[in-house]
């Protein structure tokens, strides 16, 4: 009986942790986990500033196909928001470029993202004719953002 009282003994000793390796895991879970948390909210921070910027991009493109579509990319004020879209806004600025007969449109799309300001600029050049003010797009544009 003491034989099979000592193998029993053993096979006890066997299915379980010891205490070494149960703090061991503890240990090395405690030096992870933070660290992977981290890495995972970082990338769903740049995930949402991506989307933001891409959202930014979008609206300018479509904010700049209206002024020149309705012909109104030569108003004096040329800003607002946009009623789907509330927390972003935007300013478009008309600027002499090389010569008289082509001009310079940029709209900048701004938003307030974790209590800063951040914006994308889209640019296209316009064809002001003869100086009368009337005028079509000659080219794409070029985006830059904050």
């Amino acid at each position: 009986m003491t034989t099979h009282m000592a193998r029993r003994g053993a096979a006890a000793g066997r299915r379980g942790f010891t205490m070494v390796e149960v703090l061991v895991s503890m240990v090395l879970m405690a030096v992870i986990l933070p660290v992977a948390m981290q890495g995972i909210s970082l990338a769903l921070h740049t995930a949402a500033v991506a989307r933001q910027r891409s959202l930014a991009a979008s609206l300018a493109g479509t904010q700049m196909a209206d002024l020149i579509t309705d012909n109104v990319w030569d108003q004096p004020s040329m800003q607002g928001d946009f009623p789907d879209e509330p927390d972003y806004r935007w300013t478009a600025e008309l600027t002499e470029w090389s010569g008289t007969t082509v001009q310079q449109l940029e709209v900048d799309v701004v938003w307030v993202s974790r209590s800063r300001e951040r914006s994308v600029t889209l640019e296209t050049l316009v064809y002001t004719g003869s100086g009368t003010g009337a005028g079509t797009t000659t080219s794409g544009g070029g985006t830059r953002g904050q």
